[in-house]
């Protein structure tokens, strides 16, 4: 259901997503399966069981690893884009995968005592006080718990009803439920395990994701300095520095971004923010005389801001002015869903 209770309209390019990402899922826990003995030899060997929890915790660490690289990725290199569109999918294929462990790890280590298996988790092991032997499973617990709400209020009705902002405050626990995967693997299974696989394994996971970020926000520093306006207007740059179909991201000092698209001859300026999910509109594409969000391809009249009906999404909108050459936009933004006319730029280019 969407958030006015229709039902979701499918595409081929949603069906293809999800049925790569079962796929991959599939072949890896097959592999898993086949290849751990070989990677891992043991005097013991682990039963077949225990084979499968391991399989599926680190599937799902794996999963989650890779949706914290998509974002820095799709800003570096837009070729990324695509696998950022449903990156909700990916969350929710996680969280049902982390599911499958911990149902898996209490099936087996915690279902037969005399105790409720959660209850186990928590007390089995009570030396919270130690670094080296906290208790790994309920850091674990924990980063489970952060995924499934994650997962449950992923659908765009909840996203509606939180209102955007919260949804992404929300959303953005992923990143200490990372931390909680982190040091759940390296309290856990890297303790109880011989060899370098699994520490190179985790060193290398954590690396990407904290590499990729550092860096992609070293490449943006620059645009998010900001700079202060002159007679009370912002300098865009030259008409023709603004590729046809693109944006140019402007930053005032004390604002929020601001993205001024063209469209052949004429210049529209619109915030940098989709009211969608708050994803940068300016790295999108103007699509049939309307702003493509790159996150989920929400659409966005350049005149106005308005989501084309039967949405209702609105933006802030910017008035435009061509000074000796120079684009100019003024940074006070006006009410969402303000027409403006375009800036024609045609002469000056």
């Amino acid at each position: 259901m969407s958030a006015g209770f229709r039902a979701v309209q499918w595409n081929r390019y949603k069906i293809g997503y999800d049925i790569v990402v079962v796929a991959l899922v599939a072949s890896y826990l097959s592999l898993f399966i086949n290849a751990a003995p070989l990677l891992w030899p043991q005097d013991n060997p682990v039963n077949p069981q225990i084979q499968w929890m391991r399989a599926l915790g680190s599937c799902a660490f794996l999963m989650l690893t890779a949706i914290l690289c998509i974002g820095p990725l799709a800003r570096l290199d837009t070729r990324f884009l695509p696998l950022l569109y449903n990156r909700r999918h990916l969350g929710v294929a996680t969280a049902f995968v982390a599911l499958a462990h911990a149902w898996s790890v209490l099936d087996w280590y915690h279902a037969h005592g005399k105790i409720d298996p959660l209850l186990s988790i928590l007390v089995s092991n009570s030396r919270y006080l130690s670094f080296q032997g906290f208790p790994f499973e309920a850091l674990g617990l924990a980063a489970l718990l952060l995924l499934v709400v994650m997962a449950a209020i992923s659908h765009d009705f909840w996203l509606a009803f939180l209102t955007p902002p919260v949804w992404k405050t929300i959303h953005m626990l992923v990143y200490p439920a990372y931390g909680f995967l982190v040091m759940h693997v390296a309290l856990g299974a890297m303790q109880g395990q011989a060899g370098l696989t699994l520490p190179l394994l985790l060193i290398f996971s954590f690396g990407a994701v904290t590499g990729l970020h550092l860096f992609a926000g070293w490449r943006e520093a620059p645009a998010d300095e900001g700079q202060d306006a002159r007679d009370g207007w912002l300098d865009v740059g030259r008409p023709e520095t603004i590729s046809d179909g693109a944006a140019c991201i402007v930053a005032p000092r004390d604002g929020e971004r601001i993205a001024v698209f063209r469209n052949g001859d004429r210049l529209s300026a619109l915030s940098n923010v989709c009211a969608h999910q708050n994803g940068p509109l300016g790295e999108g594409f103007v699509i049939d005389g309307c702003v493509t969000c790159p996150w989920h391809g929400f659409q966005y009249r350049l005149e106005d801001g308005c989501a084309p009906p039967p949405f209702t999404e609105k933006l802030n909108t910017f008035r435009l002015r061509l000074v000796r050459g120079i684009v100019q936009v003024d940074p006070n933004p006006l009410p969402p869903g303000t027409f403006v006319e375009p800036l024609n730029v045609g002469a000056a280019i």
